[in-house]
């Protein structure tokens, strides 16, 4: 299973950097009130690391939740098996 992971892993980053390097033209990019002429291949970048940083933001709070969530009981019952 560990290396079935790492072998997706590997698969997606390959994809997005062809992605990224085969845009290199400019387009308008627009955000809120601000737009700019930027390379794609900079719009492109930015996207996968703000969503990169998104899912590293959320898997710490979901596993940081899941740590307060244990019951007190489950922790003396593992502590004083005999």
């Amino acid at each position: 299973m560990r290396r079935a992971k790492l072998v997706l892993i590997l698969g997606l980053s390959l994809t997005l950097v062809m992605v990224v390097v085969q845009n290199t033209s400019p387009v308008l990019g627009r955000f809120l009130w601000f737009s700019a002429e930027v390379p794609a291949i900079v719009l492109l970048v930015l996207t996968a690391a703000g969503g990169f940083a998104l899912g590293l933001l959320v898997a710490i709070y979901y596993q940081r939740d899941k740590k307060l969530k244990t019951p007190q009981h489950e922790y003396i019952e593992r502590t004083f098996r005999t």
